[in-house]
């Protein structure tokens, strides 16, 4: 009886974690989750509280026939677990709206039904800044959910300044690059240091983010970091790419189409090892994908679908020891995981991905990750390589909580490029 007891809250446990899990889908007939600022879909989801910002949500669920899906909102930590708050607390209006746009494709040979949304909508409104996750299930039923998603709602009391650099260890000063931050906590009533919580994201990747930043130095309302020790990145590889904004006119890293499949096949070139190749600058769109289309006026309901098969070649064509590959981008969700590990093929050596895809733009990459270890980290050294020259996006969120605060404010946001240019609030 006391394992029985165990095993049934060792159960529980998983699936409340599960049904609160970040970027998850949980129905196979669920494809292309998008959720954007408004007309730039490589952009991370952030609106300010209390604006009139918007976000764009879209998706496609195989089949022919609308049902009935709605959604809602769940306020979260800096670490990404439920705030201590009723949803009446920080949803302003209903706390449950039915998706009421949808349109059955046309044109497209793969029938599927498109679903989309404003967000958020004038009668639901996130009344208090932080971390969300949208929620999305049937028959409004919080229990059948179809996906989650993450967004951000920041109130900006914090100033934030940070610059990228070369790290100054000469060990790192080739591979990695760091970011010098400070913040100024005037506006907030900070009694202690550790009511701020900094995260700071590169390309939007969960998998290697940096959030355990402690302060070193306090100059009155100033907190600053060192960034030899906290704020270091691997600086990876500009994004691969693949172009399936047409399925009749064959892109140069598509190897061959088989037409005689439904739905079609699409064989991209094989994929080899950049680690030991000198850096190149290119524009990608460092892991996002933008659909849209060449052959139809509207991407979201006019595009097709195709089976894409990812190939990647390990030198001398053996697999890595002890190490398993995935395909990272926002084409797997940024996700380790089943939808991203990939198998080797023992006869062809090489490593093998399927994945549906709708048409449009993709930027991927490859990463590796030891056997069995539970951690989300992952690494681009043995399969791109790392340079300091590289172009990226990194994200930094400050959250403040108070004495006795219920959650982790979003006081502070700020996206920075490696190219100074590109770089903005």
């Amino acid at each position: 009886m006391k394992l029985l007891s165990v095993f049934v809250f060792s159960f529980i446990c998983s699936f409340v974690m599960a049904q609160r899990a970040p970027d998850k889908v949980f129905v196979g007939s669920i494809k292309t989750i998008k959720l954007f600022p408004q007309n730039n879909q490589q952009s991370i989801p952030v609106i300010n509280l209390n604006s009139t910002e918007q976000l764009e949500l879209h998706f496609d669920d195989l089949g022919s026939y609308p049902k009935n899906y709605f959604y809602t909102y769940e306020l979260c930590n800096a670490d990404w677990t439920t705030a201590q708050w009723s949803a009446f607390d920080f949803i302003s209006g209903f706390q449950q709206n039915r998706l009421s746009q949808y349109r059955v494709s046309s044109i497209a040979k793969t029938q599927y039904v498109h679903y989309q949304a404003i967000l958020p909508e004038r009668n639901a409104m996130p009344s208090r800044s932080g971390n969300y996750l949208l929620k999305v299930f049937q028959d409004g039923d919080t229990s059948k959910l179809l996906f989650t998603k993450r967004f951000y709602v920041v109130d900006n009391k914090i100033g934030i300044a940070a610059q990228i650099q070369q790290p100054f260890d000469f060990q790192l000063a080739s591979t990695n690059q760091k970011i010098q931050l400070a913040l100024n906590t005037g506006q907030l009533n900070i009694m202690s240091p550790q009511q701020i919580k900094t995260v700071i994201l590169q390309n939007s990747r969960w998998n290697n983010h940096a959030d355990a930043l402690q302060p070193s130095f306090i100059r009155g309302n100033i907190l600053e970091y060192n960034a030899e020790q906290d704020c270091i990145f691997p600086g990876g590889k500009e994004y691969r790419w693949i172009d399936l904004q047409s399925l009749r006119f064959e892109s140069d890293r598509v190897e061959r189409v088989n037409r005689t499949t439904f739905p079609l096949e699409i064989m991209v070139k094989t994929d080899v090892v950049r680690s030991n190749m000198r850096y190149l600058w290119y524009r990608d769109l460092n892991g996002f994908n933008e659909i849209r289309t060449t052959e139809s006026i509207n991407p979201w309901w006019q595009s097709d679908y195709a089976t894409v098969i990812f190939r990647f070649a390990p030198d001398g064509g053996q697999p890595f020891l002890n190490k398993q590959v995935y395909l990272m981008g926002e084409l797997t969700g940024n996700q380790v995981g089943d939808t991203s590990l990939m198998e080797f093929d023992s006869l062809e050596r090489v490593y093998t991905k399927k994945l549906l895809l709708k048409q449009g733009y993709y930027s991927y990459c490859y990463a590796t990750s030891g056997l069995g270890n539970n951690s989300s980290k992952v690494d681009l050294s043995a399969t791109e390589g790392n340079y300091w020259e590289t172009e990226n996006n990194y994200a930094i969120f400050v959250y403040y909580k108070a004495l006795g605060g219920r959650h982790d404010e979003l006081v502070g946001y700020k996206l920075l490029n490696t190219l100074p240019a590109n770089s903005r609030l």
